[in-house]
């Protein structure tokens, strides 16, 4: 099985804002036992801005991005040298892969990245994979690591996505004071609504409600997802098979191929096309391809090849988004031509595409 885990800042940084070693080395042990059982491990660890703030002193606050970025330049080779020496004492070898999300935009570095992530799983090294935050500006950044570590996941072709975090798992209401959701099959409106938007610790971006985003990613593609309390780190070898920690999300039964997982999950929308329920049905029922005559509205500054949601413009289920897909025109054109057939656009345009968005890069919902 191969495995993608996450652990957050709340889990290597203790309650005087230092670096958990003891718990990283117990972690990296279990890590050890998983990849003797046969299993294939990617890690994405956050941490790299916590561990800097604990360095520079517990009363240090990183408030801009320019403060942000130099922070988590202290902070990562701090947080690197801890899971060397952990990784080394078990026989293992780790690697340092800092992604942005540009990497995930552009198709060439996309295959880039899984290429040296296979490589280094053939290896059996283990990756240990964070944002680049020196570099990555509010275009180019993932936001949390939750989401990152599912567009890892995707990108990896896991077979289970683990995120540990500060509480048991998905509550439906508060944490500890209300039942803990054991099994997801859906991740349905209601599910969405019982996660918290904000990090319960206040050390780490992420709150429940990025975990189930992650869920939604990962299940997409076919990737089980657990969210465990990271107090349950030594049981993951056991948990992974009985799925009976936290709280178990199974992958969806119809998934969706590669490619499509990187247009509807590794490249950043951009925009959003409206339809009429005409177009709608075509495009859902039909396999159809979006074509000119059936929008209605336009919203963003796309460019030809990026990636918008398309929604519903009318009718009970209006402004709610069904698909995505890679789009072959700009913004400022198809404000001209939404609406027209297609014999009336190529008297306007000499451009061949007769579809707005082809089928074969469109993903339904």
């Amino acid at each position: 099985m191969r495995i993608v885990i996450k652990i957050g800042t709340s889990s290597l940084i203790d309650k005087s804002g230092i670096l958990n070693k003891n718990y990283i080395a117990n972690f990296v042990t279990q890590i050890k036992e998983l990849i003797k059982r046969g299993h294939q491990v990617i890690l994405v660890s956050s941490g790299a801005i916590g561990t800097a703030i604990g360095k520079m002193g517990n009363g240090f606050k990183a408030q801009t991005l320019s403060q942000k970025q130099a922070m988590s330049a202290i902070g990562q080779p701090i947080i690197m040298s801890v899971y060397n020496e952990y990784f080394a004492k078990n026989d293992l070898i780790c690697a340092q892969v800092l992604l942005t999300r540009e990497d995930f935009e552009n198709r060439e570095k996309y295959l880039n990245v899984r290429n040296t992530l296979t490589q280094l799983l053939d290896w059996n090294v283990v990756a240990v994979i964070n944002e680049n935050d020196t570099v990555a500006v509010e275009e180019i950044n993932f936001g949390d690591n939750d989401t990152l570590a599912a567009l890892v996941s995707v990108l990896a072709d896991a077979d289970l996505l683990i995120i540990f975090t500060d509480v048991a798992g998905l509550y439906a209401g508060s944490p500890n004071k209300s039942a803990l959701i054991k099994k997801v099959e859906k991740i349905t409106g209601e599910i969405e609504n019982y996660a918290k938007p904000h990090s319960s610790s206040g050390k780490g971006r992420g709150g429940m409600s990025t975990k189930i985003i992650a869920a939604k990613i990962a299940t997409a593609s076919g990737i089980d997802v657990m969210i465990v309390s990271s107090a349950k780190y030594e049981s993951m070898a056991d948990f992974i098979i009985s799925k009976d920690e936290g709280t178990y999300f199974e992958a969806n039964k119809k998934t969706i191929e590669a490619k499509k997982s990187w247009i509807a999950f590794g490249k950043k929308v951009r925009g959003t096309i409206f339809v009429d329920e005409k177009a709608a049905e075509m495009i859902i029922h039909k396999n159809k391809s979006l074509l000119a005559v059936g929008i209605v509205k336009v919203s963003g500054n796309f460019k030809k090849g990026d990636t918008v949601f398309i929604a519903y413009a009318q009718g009970k289920a209006a402004r709610r988004d069904f698909a995505r897909g890679l789009v072959n025109f700009d913004a400022h054109i198809l404000n001209q031509i939404k609406g027209k057939k297609t014999a009336e656009i190529k008297a306007l345009f000499a451009q061949s595409d007769d579809e707005i968005i082809h089928k074969d890069n469109l993903i339904v919902f």
